[in-house]
């Protein structure tokens, strides 16, 4: 597939970006390089390749879901400029 200078001037237009009529080839011959380089990233044969996250086998550090630093509620809403029950309190913006 090619992309001419009325192709990329539809997909400026789609994507809501204002380009120049004299940058239109340009945008098309990049964009033409895009699709050049995902046709070749399909001819790869992935067949039984798994998925992966990243490219070094290991796992994220997990920390201890421990509670442990908490019943500052009061500290927190003494900053609110408006606190009720023990909430911040908004005002009503839907009518």
């Amino acid at each position: 597939m090619s992309i001419d200078k009325e192709t990329a001037r539809r997909v400026a237009h789609l994507a809501r970006i204002e380009v120049a009529e004299d940058q239109l080839e340009h945008l098309a011959g990049e964009l033409n390089g895009i699709l050049g380089f995902m046709e070749q990233l399909n001819e790869v044969d992935v067949e039984g390749v798994e998925p992966m996250t990243s490219v070094t086998p290991m796992r994220l550090p997990r920390r201890a879901d421990v509670v442990t630093d908490g019943d500052k509620q009061g500290a927190i809403l003494k900053n609110a400029p408006d606190a009720r029950e023990g909430f911040f309190a908004v005002p009503k913006v839907v009518e």
